[in-house]
């Protein structure tokens, strides 16, 4: 019996150790924020880590050849996102008003 305590002990030990580097080491992860994940894990005995690895791993890039994830339909390069577009016009267009003024400052002075 006290093999098995031992044993379940070291279990949930590796498993606090993993989470929490797991935690501190992504990039981003999922559904709560970081500092919150750390407490739960370190709180939460055995369901801290076992929650984290369930609900706040980042998902993995997809694999080459394995399905892709999307969220949805993406424009693939900036000339089809149409406020990427409206962004351009909007800021073309007070380039060219800035322009245009400096050219006629310039040729009323110049007239001058």
């Amino acid at each position: 019996m006290v093999r098995l305590f031992v044993l379940l002990a070291a279990v949930q030990l590796v498993l606090l150790v993993l989470a929490l580097i797991g935690a501190l080491s992504a990039d981003r992860v999922r559904n709560m924020p970081r500092a919150l994940w750390l407490l739960v894990i370190l709180l939460i005995p055995l369901l801290g880590p076992l929650a984290y690895f369930a609900w706040g791993r980042p998902v993995p890039p997809p694999r080459e050849g394995g399905p892709i994830r999307t969220r949805g339909p993406r424009p693939t390069s900036p000339d089809d996102d149409p406020d990427f577009l409206r962004s351009m016009d909007t800021e073309r267009s007070r380039r060219e008003r800035e322009l245009l003024d400096q050219w006629e400052r310039e040729l009323e002075k110049n007239d001058e």
